[in-house]
């Protein structure tokens, strides 16, 4: 709905290199990454496990943008440990797909980005 927005900006951003990933029907211009089409084309098959697992769970999975409560908003890193410390929590309460998950924390907060 917001790719409107980015669409005047699209050549500038192409010179900085920034990649502009989009969720929703097209047709977008070229070097826009669709990827809805991307998700409708792949494979339900799962990789294999050396492919997938991360060598380290150590090892950096993500980023979220913090809000910048503790300074200047920025990257923070997150670990594959650390995800999946979060994502346990639900198997811990028992929640499953058919649950609704109400969220008072900003996105860009961890607790709520994960």
């Amino acid at each position: 709905d917001l790719f409107a927005a980015v669409e005047p900006i699209l050549p500038s951003l192409r010179e900085d290199d920034i990649v502009v990933w989009v969720l929703g029907s097209g047709p977008y211009p070229p070097g826009v990454v669709a990827l809805q089409e991307l998700l409708d084309a792949a494979s339900e098959e799962l990789e294999p496990e050396d492919v997938w697992q991360p060598p380290d769970l150590n090892d950096t999975c993500l980023y979220i943008f913090t809000s910048g409560t503790t300074g200047l908003p920025k990257a923070a890193r997150v670990s594959h440990l650390k995800s999946i410390m979060c994502l346990s929590f639900y198997e811990l309460v028992g929640a499953s797909s058919r649950d609704v998950v109400y969220l008072a924390l900003p996105l860009y907060h961890m607790a709520g980005s994960l």
